[in-house]
């Protein structure tokens, strides 16, 4: 009824071979993770287009009761044509003028833009909503 250690070792699997071989597949296992980290943050960070367009607003100013003019500026690399909405907003943070301009492509990277609003009603500010890459 007394079993040696060594055959208790081979029943359950503690024997040199059965280290070696989960030894292995421990090292596969990670070496594969490692590859496929290393894949995934080369193609996320090298090979990704970096950001090709930035925007913020500069200043508004109020012009008179139906015109708003917006100040803003573009970075965007040359050779670039973006697309910008402009808006108007009332006391409310209601909606009362809105553009979308068409900026040209240039050989600069960052420049400033002026664009006037009328409005439907008094304004409070002008900003610009969004600007995207046609």
């Amino acid at each position: 009824m007394t079993e040696t250690p060594t055959r208790l070792d081979e029943r359950y699997g503690r024997t040199p071979r059965a280290a070696r071989t989960t030894t292995a597949i421990g090292i596969i296992t990670a070496l594969g993770f490692t590859v496929v980290l290393g894949a995934w943050l080369w193609w996320g960070g090298v090979l990704e287009t970096p950001s090709q367009l930035q925007y913020r607003d500069v200043a508004h100013t109020i012009v008179d009761e139906t015109e708003v003019s917006v100040t803003y500026e573009i970075t965007a690399a040359p050779g670039t044509q973006v697309a910008c909405a402009v808006q108007a907003l009332n006391g409310s943070y209601g909606i009362v003028g809105w553009r979308v301009v068409d900026i040209p492509a240039s050989d600069r990277w960052t420049r400033v833009f002026d664009t006037t609003l009328r409005t439907s009603e008094p304004a409070v500010t002008g900003l610009l909503y969004e600007c995207w890459l046609p």
